[in-house]
């Protein structure tokens, strides 16, 4: 499977949405794993680990391979829930070129995991922070897309 090259892929994120998968990562306390994001779209929130699928990449081969680069871990797609599908509309892109935004399409898939068996990169996130639901909701440095993902008060 071939990589697009910058040029490329800005044709593509010009003109078309892009599937992508979302971990809601959880531990044991049911706190949400959030990473600090270096990278646009949504450079300097704290987001939830996720990345693209990739052409003639299977859902579950797309799986493992997000886990692993994203967790440090891979792990099977049958280990997560389906949580549903989401849009995330984004001004910039990867880029930085002002004149075109992204659009993803995302398949949300939860996660309980074991926090300890995880070896979390820096090279999409620079810092790492375990929140509770309240807390996603309640700070303003968590992207709105993410605080999709934690359930309000009293809810489920």
């Amino acid at each position: 499977m071939s990589l697009l090259t910058p040029e490329e892929f800005a044709f593509v994120v010009r003109r078309t949405p892009l599937i992508s998968i979302d971990l809601i990562v959880r531990n044991r306390r049911a706190e949400m794993l959030l990473g600090l994001r270096r990278n646009r779209p949504a450079q300097g929130f704290w987001f939830v680990p996720g990345s693209s699928i990739r052409k003639n990449e299977s859902l579950a081969q797309a799986f493992q391979r997000v886990t692993r680069s994203e967790l440090g871990r891979e792990l099977p797609l049958m280990a997560a829930r389906f949580r549903g599908v989401f849009e995330h509309f984004y001004d910039d892109n990867f880029s930085g070129d002002p004149t075109f935004g992204t659009h993803y399409v995302v398949l949300a898939y939860e996660l309980p995991i074991d926090a300890d068996a995880l070896q979390l990169p820096s090279d999409q996130h620079r810092d790492y922070v375990w929140l509770s639901d309240a807390e996603v909701l309640a700070r303003a440095d968590v992207h709105p897309n993410t605080k999709a993902y934690a359930a309000p008060a009293g809810g489920s």
